[in-house]
């Protein structure tokens, strides 16, 4: 895997808005490990999330706080990673870069139609697209402070990873 110094690129948004597309073929195009955030779920919270419940702060607190152990080990190994996770919440994202060095935050945005239409369009393992309402309630963009890069999700699934790609490229230019 690509060793670097760059910090962990964590893609983020409600479901169905991309981020596991786009973050393996993003990981790929970058020579980074890709993680999915939800293959680390314990299994309370998918039983919870399969019965259409959405899962409160209690239920995410062990969860995210495993995603932030996870990019701290990468990051002590030097591994550079991509990972999607939803991340709705500034507190949500506050773990997760807790003793992260220089994770760059990528919200993948999106109208709740196109999204409730790509829901419609596929299946998941645990995720009803019952609970895109909720998640939409949940969700709290980032704000300039938080450094975020947002993408626009309208496009085929090549050309939001190339708007990736250039904003990631941008940002690295403008820090660098």
């Amino acid at each position: 895997m690509t060793r670097t110094r760059a910090g962990p690129i964590v893609l983020m948004g409600v479901s169905g808005c991309g981020k596991t597309s786009v973050g393996r073929a993003l990981a790929r195009r970058l020579g980074r490990r890709f993680l999915d955030a939800d293959d680390f779920h314990p299994p309370g919270n998918v039983a919870k999330m399969r019965a259409a419940l959405a899962l409160d702060d209690d239920d995410r607190r062990p969860w995210l706080e495993r995603l932030n152990a996870l990019l701290r080990h990468a990051q002590a190994k030097d591994e550079a990673v991509v990972m999607a996770c939803s991340a709705l919440r500034r507190r949500y994202r506050d773990v997760l870069r807790s003793r992260v060095r220089g994770l760059l935050l990528v919200h993948l945005a999106g109208e709740k139609s196109l999204i409730a239409a790509r829901l419609a369009a596929r299946s998941h393992r645990y995720m009803p697209a019952t609970l895109l309402d909720s998640q939409f309630a949940a969700l709290e963009a980032p704000d300039d402070a938080e450094a975020a890069i947002t993408v626009p999700i309208d496009a085929a699934l090549a050309q939001t990873v190339e708007r990736v790609a250039r904003a990631l490229a941008v940002r690295a230019q403008s820090n660098g």
